[in-house]
């Protein structure tokens, strides 16, 4: 039986008389992006699916590891004691990852691109490239000492970061989720307010479609997990979704699968055979965020995490010929 997942308050409401379902889209952040809506009588569709482009390009622009000219590739380049004034979205993005850095034990880490960049998932110098391999343990113990120079520290009232030396950003695992968020904003700031957005997967949505129902989706499976049930579906009425998965960018390293999603406090990808992490929350960052730390914690220790916070949070763990599927207290309290 296919479980169903609820929110606990639902907003009645239906779409303003006149309203039309649109559908609007693009690409950004390497991936496609999304949105279908009920289109308020006397709103240009046009114009909002420009706007909707543009705050993602701004996201790009800031936080992109990609371009060697945006906000954070400059902030990776600046010297030790070097101080960043942060336009809002980067100041939004860089508070909110470093605060799971903290919560978390630094299990996740904003500024572990040096890592990422090590084991080839940065944008150069790929694991799917000739001549890749796999980083020997003293570049790996290299690395891991070069963070003895401190970690970049927020100054949130001056709404700046510090530079301590050799810091290298990645918000890969927080700003596509940032990006559905903005997305959202955008859309409730002209007058939609029942939609779902995606961006490469990630979804949030509010409100409900014209005859009612919410903006049901499928929760993210394992391609290659072997035979499971039907994946749970989710009613994206106020809430946001986000999967962390084993199965996206790896490689063979030893008989081990060596994911994308790397422990920052081993140096390591992560070897704990979960294959997946999905988080339901109030915004796509932070389930974008969650997903991934709760996945470098692994099931035990994530599982603990997120019961002791409150996080929706559902693990599947790798089994030989199956997949085992825990899940939080949380999780169960959405499941109807």
């Amino acid at each position: 039986m296919r479980a169903v997942l609820v929110p606990l308050a639902i907003d009645p409401a239906p779409p303003p008389p006149g309203s039309v379902l649109r559908r609007a889209a693009g690409t950004s952040m390497g991936t496609d992006w999304s949105v279908r809506l009920m289109l308020p009588d006397g709103v240009d569709g046009a114009a909002l699916a420009r706007a909707l482009q543009g705050e993602l390009d701004e996201i790009v622009a800031q936080m992109s590891h990609w371009e060697a000219d945006s906000l954070l590739a400059r902030y990776n380049r600046m010297a030790a004691g070097s101080w960043l004034a942060l336009p809002l979205q980067f100041f939004e993005v860089a508070e909110y990852a470093l605060r799971v850095a903290e919560d978390s034990g630094w299990a996740y880490d904003p500024a572990g691109g040096a890592l990422v960049n090590l084991w080839g998932f940065g944008p150069s110098g790929r694991y799917d490239q000739a001549g890749f391999y796999a980083p020997s343990p003293d570049a790996i113990a290299s690395v891991l000492a070069r963070r003895t120079g401190g970690r970049p520290v927020l100054d949130r009232e001056g709404r700046r970061l510090l530079q301590p030396g050799g810091a290298i950003l990645d918000f890969s695992s927080v700003a596509k989720g940032y990006g559905v968020d903005r997305l959202a904003l955008r859309l409730e700031a002209h007058g939609v307010r029942h939609y779902v957005a995606e961006v490469g997967g990630e979804l949030r949505g509010a409100g409900m479609k014209s005859n009612g129902e919410p903006w049901w989706v499928e929760i993210e499976g394992v391609p290659d997990g072997g035979a499971l049930s039907e994946q749970p579906v989710l009613a994206l009425h106020g809430l946001a979704v986000a999967t962390s998965g084993d199965y996206r960018r790896w490689f063979h390293h030893g008989q081990r699968r060596a994911s994308h999603t790397l422990d920052p406090r081993s140096g390591h990808p992560v070897a704990n055979d979960l294959a997946s992490v999905t988080v339901v929350a109030d915004s796509c960052m932070a389930a974008d965020a969650l997903s991934t730390a709760l996945t470098v914690m692994g099931p035990d220790e994530g599982l603990a995490f997120a019961d002791a916070r409150g996080i929706a949070a559902r693990f599947l763990v790798r089994r030989p010929g199956a997949l085992l599927e825990t899940t939080s207290a949380a999780w169960r309290g959405l499941l109807q």
